[in-house]
């Protein structure tokens, strides 16, 4: 016996694929929120390396860039959420916060990772003990590109929001063709 396939998976899968684009189409900030996101969550599970490396490297300002990239993380996260509420217009002095927070946990991976750059060419070897600390310089970078990836996407907000809004989300409704033989008049 041959088994029927049903067509029902596959207009699920389209309508939820619909669904998904109605939603970026409605709140297209949520692609950076994401990315956002991204970056602290890389940061954040990988804080152990981090913090190994502080104590390990002990440089200037390491403990500092590390508490600052934490706190500006959350914080980031926090004015991203109010500078785009329900239903109003996006708050820029909001906006002008979130891009003034990037800059600064980007600035502070910088210097830390300017002094893993240092404290290895002075002498610290990374080996099998110290694998953490190639581990935290990597983490560094890929938290710079997610959050420099952030502020592109925040700022080219409009362009691709426009472009969102161009996409085609309606659904076809059937014709049945007997509109007219229907007497919508109440008159006899």
């Amino acid at each position: 016996m041959a088994q029927k396939t049903s067509a029902k998976p596959r207009r699920g899968v389209k309508e939820s694929i619909r669904k998904f684009f109605v939603s970026l189409k409605r709140a297209p900030q949520n692609i950076a929120l994401v990315v956002l996101a991204a970056a602290f969550i890389v940061y954040s599970l990988n804080l152990t390396s981090i913090a190994d490396t502080t104590a390990k490297v002990n440089l200037a300002n390491m403990g500092q860039c590390e508490f600052a990239a934490m706190l500006f993380s959350i914080l980031a996260f926090v004015c991203f959420l109010r500078a785009f509420p329900k239903r109003q217009k996006p708050s820029v002095a909001m906006i002008v916060l979130v891009f003034v927070m990037l800059a600064i946990l980007i600035g502070v991976d910088v210097v830390y990772y300017s002094r893993i750059i240092q404290s290895v060419a002075s002498g610290t070897v990374i080996d099998s003990k110290t694998a953490y600390i190639a581990i935290a310089q990597n983490v560094i970078v890929v938290h710079i590109v997610l959050v420099a990836a952030t502020a592109v996407l925040l700022a080219t907000l409009p362009l691709y929001s426009k472009v969102l809004k161009k996409i085609n989300t309606s659904i076809d409704v059937e014709d049945n063709g007997e509109l007219e033989a229907i007497d919508i008049s109440g008159e006899e």
